[in-house]
């Protein structure tokens, strides 16, 4: 499977441009899979419920959605992207999953990450794993790698790769990449934005870029520069994440102690 990551700064609100600058940036490039960042489309730092509900959008069926429908439909490939969701009255942090045929699925981002809890409800998706023939998506945004058990609830779920659109402002993720990669047997690709956002009088944001992928060995696949903007392609075998043996006497599933985990629904 060729999986592509695309490494950017958004422009804040100019939407549009944001889509053209991802439609340039895939312009005569082969595919199979794509990974944009977090709130790709938008920017990151809202100062106002009047800017998310401007810039959210019905998922599916928003203006945003339609535009990678038809880059999906014109490359033949799957998408991943964040996007502010509006649902009802709420907003969430998302992400969405298109493929060549339209709209498969989403997941709404679980744990916030500081001003987020402003603007967004936290996630109420669960975490699941998207068969789209090729591979096993499973999908995190940002934040939600701090916590373990979500990469590892879509590992006991099948996923075979685990994308992470984000916007990373703290320098920790993509060493833990690894090892989530390594813990899980999965590959663990991370898509981040670059670049850096002031707005509002606000503490100013600065992305660590850093995309990455990780094989199931934990091995650092490839990694992108702190500030570079570029698409970045790499071949991967997704079966290679359905061995779970680590030595001739040691699997991760089948060592599982599930008899001794229960504090952790507590």
């Amino acid at each position: 499977m060729k999986l592509a990551i695309y490494q950017f700064a958004p422009l804040f609100g100019q939407i549009d441009k944001n889509i053209e600058t991802v439609r340039q940036a895939v312009s005569g490039k082969d595919f199979d899979i794509l990974i944009l960042p977090e709130l790709a489309f938008t920017g990151y730092q809202f100062v106002s419920s009047d800017e998310v509900a401007e810039l959210s959008e019905e998922v599916p069926g928003g203006p945003t959605c339609r535009a990678v429908e038809e880059i999906a439909a014109e490359k033949s490939c799957y998408v991943v992207f964040g996007l502010p969701e509006k649902s009802g009255g709420d907003v969430f942090n998302s992400a969405a999953l298109i493929g060549p045929n339209g709209f498969i699925g989403k997941y709404r981002k679980a744990h916030l990450f500081y001003e987020e809890k402003l603007w967004f409800k936290p996630g109420d998706t669960g975490f699941h794993v998207f068969d789209i023939g090729l591979a096993r998506i499973g999908i995190i945004i940002c934040f939600d790698w701090i916590y373990p058990e979500a990469s590892r609830i879509l590992m006991l779920k099948g996923a075979q790769v685990i994308v992470q659109p984000a916007n990373l402002v703290l320098p920790w993720c993509q060493k833990i990449a690894l090892a989530r990669a390594w813990e899980n047997r999965v590959f663990f690709v991370t898509a981040n934005r670059t670049g850096q956002e002031e707005r509002g009088g606000r503490e100013p944001l600065d992305f660590t870029g850093q995309s990455q992928a990780v094989a199931p060995s934990g091995e650092l696949l490839f990694r992108m520069a702190e500030n570079e903007q570029a698409l970045h392609i790499i071949d991967v075998d997704p079966s290679l994440a359905d061995n779970k043996q680590v030595t001739l006497h040691n699997d991760i599933m089948k060592d599982r102690r599930t008899d001794l985990y229960g504090p952790l629904l507590r």
